[in-house]
Parts: C-alpha cells; structure tokens; sequence
C-alpha cells in the first residue's frame, strides 16, 4: 500500500517539518494529480497542445540561469505550453531547432531569453532559492517549485529579475544527502503527483572553454585484452608553474569501448611521494578532479570508454621541479595534462520543466549503501508502474542496481535527464499508426546466414529525442535493412517525435520496442502480480504504437544476463503483440523457444564496419552450412550511423542475408 500523511490545512498556511507552505497547497496538489491523471489507459500526465511559442536559445546561458528558465517552463507550460528553449550550441540544424520547425506553430524568439522572466513574472509567485554550498537543495527547490508555483533560484539572480522569495533553503540542510532527501520524502511526498518519481543530478559538470592539453602518452594500438598492463611514469613537470596540475585519462580510440584503465596511482614531487591511491577508495577523493563519466571495474580500477574521461587534480609543493605520476594501467589510453582548472561545477537544469508542471518529487539517490536504502523507500511509496523519470549515477553499477531496485518496487525507468522541453513535446499531439509493418515472408528458408541487426538505446527517451534524430537524417539511411529501437511511452511523453520515425521510416528501417517495453526494466526482478500489471501496460503501449518486436533484458545472476524465463516468456506471448525477443546475453549463442515465443541472444562486436564482419565470419567459422543459421546483432546507437551501416551492409555477401527483425523472427519461429 502507499503510505500517506493527513495535513491539516489551517486558515493561514500549511505547516509541513517546520516549512510554510501556501494555503490550499494539498488541495492544490490533489487537483493536479487528478487533472493530469487522463484515461485509466493513461500513464503519464496530460498537456495541453500547444498553440503559439516563445523560443529562446539558453545554450550559452549558465547552468543556473538555465534552471530558472526551465522551472519558469515548468510552471507555465502545465496550463498550456508557451516557452521552448534550445540547449544545444551549434547551427540551426540542431534537435531542438529540427523538432521546433517540425511543429510548424506560431514563434516568436527571443534573442535574450532571460527577458521571458519579467514577461512572464506574474504568472509565478516568485522563487525558491537554493543553497549553494548543498547541491541536494536544488533538487528539493525544484520539488517546492512545482507545489508551489515558482521558479528555482539563486539570491542574486532572485535579486536581479525582483522575485519575491517564497522560501529560502540556505542554512536548511548540511551537506548530508540522505538527511536532505530524507527530509523531503517525509515533508514533501504527500503533496506532490505520485504518478511519477524523478531522478536527477542536482548538478553538471561544464568545460571550461579555451584550455589548452598537452599530450603526455598514448596508446596507438587498438588493445582490449589488458596485454599492454604496465606501471607507466607520467612526467607532467612542463605544467608546473601554476597552482595545481590536471591530468586528464581518455579513450584513444572512441569507437569500440576499451578505454584507459587504472588500478593505482602514485605522485611523487622532486622524488619526494606526495599521493598514493587507488581508485574508488576514500582516498582517491581529494585528487579525483572529475570522475562522473568514470566507472570503477571489476578489477577496482578506473575506466572510461568512447567519449568519456576522468580527470586527477595534484597540487605540488611550492618550488616544485619535476612531478611524476605513476600509474598502473591498460587498454587505449590517451594521457594528457594542463595547469588550467578545466571544468566548473554548475546546475543541472534538464528536465525540470516536466519535474515542475507535474508537481513531481525529484532527488538524487545512488542505488547503494544509505542512498540505496532510500531510494528502496521511494519506491515502496509510490504506486506500481508509477515510473522513475530520469537517471542514475553515471556508471555501470548505477544503471544496474539503479534498474534492478526499481524493477524491485514495481516501476519502470524512463531515462529522461536530458529530456528537454518535455512539456511541450507531451502537449503536441501527431498521428501515430497501430498497425504493425507487414512483415516479407520468407516462404522457404536457405541454408544461409539470416542476420538482423538493432540500433539499441531506444527506451531512453533523450536518446530518441537528440541522438536519434542525428543518425535518423543521415542520408544513406534506408540502404540496408536496419531496425531500430524506440521507447513506445513517446506515445504520451513526445507523440510528435515518434509520429515522425513512424512517418518518415524507409522500407528498410523497422521501428521496435526498446528493452524491455513500456520503459527500461528488467522483468525477472519483478514482483509476478506487479509484472503482470508490466506487461499488459506494456501490451497496450505496443498496440497504440504498432509494434510487435522487443528487445528486452532478463535479469541477472552470478554477474550474467539469464534466459528470460518460461513464465515471463508466456506473459510477454499473454499480453503483448510480440512476435520475438531480442535480448541483451553475453554468454553463448542463444537461438531458441520460449513460452512459445522465438527468442534471440544478442550479439555485438567492436569496431565499424570491416572489425564486424571479420567477427561475424569468426562467429560463423564452425557453420557446417547444412541448415539456416540466425543472428541477431546489436549495434552501438553512439558511435555508428546508417553510413556505417550502408559500408557493412555491403561487405555482406553470401552466405549473409540482412533482413528486418519481424521477417527474422517469423521465419525462425517456423524454423524451431
């Protein structure tokens, strides 16, 4: 059951933990949940369409004015969407300008955006300023923002636009998350939607323009079996001279996920040791400059792949010479330092706008140790399918435990933190079609190798938003057949953005739904009666969209993905129109029946195009070629595009043949 509070509403004001809230505020909150809580076929909240928007472009704003901007979105927009922002520098071919021109609605634009606020100040009562010295704050402002119909602020910009202050939290809370969040699941819960609960980072981590690298070692072969693991000295002496130096770790080559690993460090100044660590150790912390897009891996050492880094602060002794850092380490790394700080520490302003308008709770709880036991709290409060909007820590371990305890507590993930002007995307209404694509029956399989491949990524809704778009416009797409995972939950979060991959799909492009349907989980960590209730929300998601192919995850043990069981096998068959299963496997091949449906394991390999077929042949070496052979292969949504795909789709000449997944798992569901 969800637990609930009773407040007494007085003549004057709400009194919640010692915070005074507005009169009429729970009345208030009650309203908004029942006036977005649509059909009972409805998930998420309702928005109005929108009619006429005023556009700015906030890439160059600051972290901070971005947040007030996008909570004033979020206040605005829940009655009817009127602002739409662009955060992305670059042309005019950017996603949110593509989607903006894509609406065809009325515009007026703004050169400076921050004039939006006197233009709309009468329509919030002020601000809620958060302390800056307790990044949590932000995420609380931003819960208070939507109950109480503000905007999120600093005191100085609070001053500088005249925003009445309608609470102030600096001095409120210490810098101790789980007491901060504690006190807003305890205050706060009661009051806001518990249709949905949010995820975000209270703050972001922004480069520093202008710094100037020096290269200091490089990997230049393209090594993914730790061969080259060594004790590497590191002279960084030329960037003496300043406070600090700032030693950078990146992937020397970004497309295929081996990236620099490091299992310790030392530092010595003048011969003299300064630091010793290793990583993911309390006494790592004082030197780990900048670690969110790091992970700490199996063999507790640091890695980033792709276009990921971390970044290592030493300070030397004045009148230092010479500083050697010496670190074990592996893979493709490209080593470089500077005696420039080069990233600063700002807000994190994505997404509020939706967290705003549907008066939503949004913290940020690491699923582990305290943080983890709070989260399992959270979730145990809110309603099953009740789904988590946002992200997790940014790592490895944090999507995993992260999905796995809200799988747990009966809510599916949506990864929305870089979902931007999603009240205005969930307002435009546009044509979706129910019907399946037909499929092209093979009526006699060959002795060949039928192989289908899926872009992955697609549950995530900013993928399907920015990413996708990018690669989606690509000339050469529609050369070869390609499938393409989508999340089917953009029928109530961005029917527009889905109506156009519908629309504009080639003959060779298949939309599917991304793992494991309606929203990011995995099925075996649920409870059975709360993954019923998955799977028929699920069903109908995929009916709406016409989709009737998957890709899913399963759940996992002893540190691998498990077969999807016979009895979740059979849900998916009972309750949603799934042809076949694609799922996310690492051990060995897997081609099989299950609860009647064809399942699938999904085979992936490094590289672009030449790498992959020279692993595909390898993959096949031990065909005997007397019966049909079927892969499934999964390609990397972040670094290939349909060019890549159009450069493979021609090295696959017989015995190969590419064919969309619902021809694939029709002529293997005849074949087993």
């Amino acid at each position: 059951m969800v637990s609930r509070r009773t407040f007494l509403a007085g003549s004057g004001a709400v009194t919640v933990g010692g915070l005074g809230l507005s009169s009429g505020l729970a009345t208030q909150a009650q309203a908004a949940v029942s006036s977005t809580s649509g059909s009972l076929a409805r998930l998420l909240p309702v928005f109005n369409r929108p009619k006429h928007l005023d556009y700015g472009d906030v890439s160059k704003l600051s972290g901070g004015d971005q947040t007030l901007l996008t909570t004033l979105q979020g206040v605005v927009n829940r009655t009817q969407p009127e602002l739409y922002f662009s955060y992305d520098t670059g042309t005019m071919s950017t996603p949110d300008v593509k989607w903006l021109t894509d609406m065809h609605l009325p515009t007026t634009t703004y050169a400076n955006p921050l004039d939006l606020v006197a233009k709309y100040r009468s329509r919030i009562r002020g601000a809620i300023v958060h302390d800056p010295a307790v990044s949590d704050s932000l995420n609380v402002a931003t819960t208070l923002a939507g109950l109480e119909n503000a905007v999120v602020a600093d005191a100085d910009q609070a001053k500088a636009h005249g925003l009445r202050i309608v609470k102030d939290l600096r001095g409120m809370f210490d810098d101790d998350r789980v007491k901060t969040y504690r006190w807003q699941l305890d205050n706060l819960f009661p009051l806001v939607t518990h249709k949905l609960l949010a995820g975000l980072p209270p703050t972001r981590v922004v480069a520093v323009e202008n710094v100037q690298w020096q290269e200091i070692a490089r990997e230049t072969r393209q090594i993914r079996d730790s061969s080259n693991r060594g004790n590497y000295d590191l002279d960084v002496s030329a960037k003496l001279g300043q406070e600090a130096v700032f030693v950078r770790f990146q992937d020397s080559f970004t497309d295929d996920g081996w990236g620099p690993s490091v299992s310790e460090v030392t530092v010595k100044a003048n011969g003299t040791q300064i630091a010793h660590f290793l990583p993911g150790t309390p006494e790592e912390e004082p030197y780990l400059f900048d670690g969110v897009n790091s992970s700490i891996g199996g063999e507790a050492n640091r890695f980033s792949d792709g276009g990921g880094y971390y970044i290592y602060r030493f300070q030397p002794p004045a009148g230092t010479t010479s500083l050697v850092v010496t670190v074990t380490m592996w893979n493709q790394y490209l080593v470089t330092a500077t005696d420039t700080a080069p990233t600063r520490i700002e807000p994190f302003a994505y997404f509020r706008d939706y967290v705003v308008a549907t008066k939503a709770l949004v913290s940020w709880l690491p699923p582990a140790g305290e943080t983890g036991e709070l989260l399992i709290e959270h979730f145990a409060k809110y309603p099953t399918l009740a789904p988590y909007m946002g992200w997790f820590a940014n790592d490895v371990s944090g999507e995993w435990d992260g999905v796995d305890l809200a799988s747990q507590g009966g809510s599916p993930v949506v990864a929305a933190d870089f979902y931007m002007n999603g009240t205005v995307h969930a307002g435009f209404t546009a044509p979706i079609s129910d019907t399946p694509r037909p499929v092209r029956r093979i009526t006699k399989p060959k002795n060949k190798v039928y192989l289908t491949l899926t872009f992955g990524e697609g549950d995530n809704i900013q993928y399907c938003q920015r990413r996708l778009r990018d690669i989606w416009d690509d000339p050469k797409r529609g050369q070869v057949p390609t499938n393409w995972t989508v999340s089917p939950l953009l029928a109530e979060t961005g029917p527009g953005l889905y109506s156009h991959y519908q629309r504009t799909a080639t003959a060779n492009d298949l939309l599917v739904c991304g793992p494991s349907g309606g929203g990011y989980t995995y099925p075996a960590s649920w409870q059975a009666d709360q993954l019923t209730q998955y799977l028929q929300m699920t069903g109908g998601f995929m009916r709406r969209t016409g989709l009737d192919v998957i890709y899913a995850y399963s759940g996992r043990q002893d540190n691998k993905w498990i077969l999807l069981s016979k009895e979740i096998a059979e849900g998916f068959a009972k309750y949603t129109p799934v042809k076949g299963i694609m799922q996310t496997w690492d051990g060995d091949p897997l081609t099989t029946r299950q609860g009647g449906l064809p399942i699938t394991g999904g085979w992936g390999a490094p590289g672009k195009a030449v790498e992959f077929k020279a692993a595909l042949d390898q993959r096949i070496a031990n065909w005997d070629g007397a019966s049909p052979l079927f892969i499934s292969g999964l390609i990397g949504a972040w670094s290939w595009t349909p060019s890549d795909m159009a450069e493979l789709g021609a090295l696959l000449t017989d015995p190969y043949e590419l064919i969309l997944a619902n021809s694939f798992y029709d002529l293997l569901n005849r074949v087993l």
